[in-house]
């Protein structure tokens, strides 16, 4: 059901914490009781096939977090590899790495040290309100909310604010509703961040895509046509339930938090729990993989809501853009299998086009083309599904960087990753706006 939040008072008050007219707010991302102190993330680059197996076999006996690719199932020849190793295994893996003459390099050599860069280690941060709101810092999932309530209040002509469900710990699913009020017929963009819990610039994008949206809408004639045109549905974080598990307890977690009654390990990946050959090549059937793809299709309430939004809304939804991190990539269907897709040169010159306005920010090189080739294949995600549904523009983008930072982006470059892109996105909406079959 969508709960709608017309015009609403701003809520300010979650779990007891004053969000809005507090100077501060406890969160325990700034230090998560120094459990990451000594770990270091490593990259490994397979030059052979012996050396893939030899990885796979290393990664099996020894406690590591792959941070890319996500399974050792996907390491390839000449493909990096970069993994989150505890400072108990670091020994190990480098004598493993060394018997084998495999090559590696130390990209962070302290994660303690680099997560509390990450967040500034601030006790006061600017949040108050929406003047003083910092877009520039990233935020907890209770501040994020009260933003949207704050946005919904003071911007009522063009923002609508409902919620599509709830999480499996009971948290409400918000949308944001961009868009001038018109009673005609409206094609229009989802737009969602936050799917995998760790990637913290999703839910920044997110947040600055709306900030950029409703303070551009009176003197950017493109910003303006779109909002007046199309409608954007915006969630700012799909996964709530482990965005904050990731600011409260690990920092890398990547799943839903959903229990299972065989093991006890939790959570499923929400972008391999889609109806689209789930549970096939790229995703696991075990649950405590970091691919798991649930007992069933759309086991996860948070994707069964989403889904059923979409397909109520699927004649006008015409663009579904999913919002990841990290490798520099615009990707578009397919995911499960080595195809192309019908309508190929119109998603690939709007990929090709996009690609071009981020580049036109700061330079930055963006990869693109089908998942399946560009990254990896992987079956039930979000990305294929939406094709699959009749949304004839899908999108996944994976944001900054490529591995130097990986999960923790610093929050300087939040402003410039967020920037450039918004010019892809508001390049890819404006294709809607003219004549290409679909």
């Amino acid at each position: 059901m969508e709960l709608a939040f017309r015009n609403t008072v701003n809520v300010a008050v979650i779990l007891g914490c004053v969000i809005i007219s507090s100077n501060s707010c406890p969160v325990g991302a700034y230090l998560y009781n120094n459990r990451y102190a000594g770990d270091q993330v490593i990259r490994v680059t397979p030059v052979s096939n012996g050396e893939v197996e030899e990885l796979r076999r290393l990664f099996a006996n020894l406690t590591v977090d792959l941070w890319r690719p996500n399974s050792a199932a996907l390491i390839r020849e000449g493909g990096d590899v970069d993994l989150h190793v505890g400072r108990n295994h670091t020994r190990g893996l480098r004598a493993g790495l060394q018997r084998a003459h495999i090559r590696h390099k130390v990209l962070i050599s302290n994660l303690q040290s680099e997560i509390e860069k990450q967040t500034g280690y601030r006790s006061s941060r600017k949040r108050r309100s929406e003047f003083q709101y910092d877009y520039e810092v990233y935020h907890s999932l209770e501040e994020i909310q009260s933003w949207m309530y704050e946005m919904n209040r003071t911007h009522p002509h063009l923002v609508d604010m409902f919620s599509i469900g709830r999480s499996f710990e009971g948290r409400p699913l918000y949308i944001l509703q961009l868009g001038k009020r018109t009673r005609s017929y409206k094609k229009a963009v989802w737009i969602d961040c936050g799917v995998h819990a760790r990637e913290w610039i999703g839910p920044a994008f997110c947040q600055w895509f709306v900030k950029e949206a409703l303070h551009s809408y009176k003197y950017d004639s493109v910003m303006r046509r779109l909002m007046n045109q199309l409608n954007f549905y915006i969630m700012p974080v799909f996964n709530v339930d482990g965005y904050h598990y990731s600011w409260t307890t690990d920092r890398f977690w990547r799943k839903t938090r959903s229990k299972n009654a065989k093991y006890q390990c939790r959570g499923v990946d929400a972008n391999r729990n889609w109806k689209v050959k789930w549970c096939d090549e790229g995703a696991s059937s075990h649950p405590c993989d970091d691919t798991y793809c649930g007992p069933f299709p759309e086991s996860e309430p948070e994707v069964k809501a989403v889904a059923k939004f979409l397909r109520k809304h699927r004649k006008r939804v015409r663009a579904y853009i999913s919002i990841h991190a990290y490798a520099q990539m615009l990707l578009y269907p397919y995911s499960y299998k080595y195809a192309t897709i019908p309508n190929f040169s119109c998603v690939e010159s709007a990929a090709q086009n996009a690609v071009t306005a981020l580049y036109s920010a700061y330079g930055v090189r963006y990869r693109y083309g089908p998942a399946s080739t560009t990254l990896y294949v992987s079956s039930g995600s979000s990305m294929d599904w939406a094709y699959k549904n009749g949304i004839p523009y899908a999108f996944a983008f994976e944001l900054r960087d490529t591995g130097y930072f990986g999960f923790l982006l610093p929050e300087t470059l939040i402003n410039p990753t967020c920037t450039e892109t918004t010019r892809a996105v508001k390049t890819i909406a404006s294709g809607l706006l003219k004549k290409c079959p679909v």
